[in-house]
């Protein structure tokens, strides 16, 4: 089975660099009208339940069925979210959060390793699941963080978290052959135009 492990389009959030986590950010106009259909077709696409997830997979696999996941959700940022860094630079708590590298709670929200056990387990039961079933392609449109921790659980060869970051609309292409072990990377995708409509 091949997974497809992608990032939503972009919002006016990523464009602002804010913090959108669970909040539920639709697409920019700009980020819907660069986006483009998917060389795939697969029977479902798994979503997070978040508009921006749903928007980009009905643009990129406007036949499959969208079915929600929502552990597979962002992290939540807590008192963070919609908030960039130019707001919170001086605030000691934003501060703390940055020189742990970003991986303690967010006050409010999640930190790293709780988020990171969330959305891998909900990953290896749809790939269980998926296997199980004889599916040939795993489509997922979720989240920058979701991919990142994903990948750095599974991902082979074995890279740091902050490395697995996706472009809006790109993402891996895996093979599960060597699973549970790991998810090789055959390759990366982007679906956006080189030119916006």
């Amino acid at each position: 089975m091949k997974i497809y492990l992608l990032r939503h389009g972009l919002t006016a959030y990523n464009e602002e660099k804010r913090y959108q986590g669970r909040t539920d950010v639709p697409l920019s106009p700009r980020g819907l009208a660069q986006l483009r259909r998917a060389d795939i077709s697969p029977e479902r696409v798994y979503v997070t339940g978040l508009r921006r997830t749903a928007q980009t997979a009905a643009v990129l696999f406007p036949e499959a069925e969208q079915v929600v996941e929502r552990d597979l959700g962002e992290m939540d940022f807590g008192i963070f979210e919609g908030k960039n860094y130019l707001e919170m630079e001086h605030d000691p708590a934003y501060r703390a959060w940055v020189d742990a590298n970003c991986e303690t709670v967010c006050p409010g929200g999640e930190g790293k390793q709780g988020f990171s056990r969330r959305v891998c387990a909900a990953f290896a039961r749809l790939v269980e699941e998926n296997l199980a079933a004889g599916t040939e392609i795993l489509a997922i449109v979720a989240h920058g963080g979701t991919q990142m921790a994903v990948m750095e659980a599974y991902g082979l060869p074995r890279r740091d978290y902050y490395s697995w970051r996706a472009p809006n609309a790109g993402g891996f292409v895996l093979d599960t052959a060597p699973w549970p072990r790991g998810l090789r990377l055959l390759d990366t995708v982007q679906y956006t135009e080189e030119e916006p409509r």
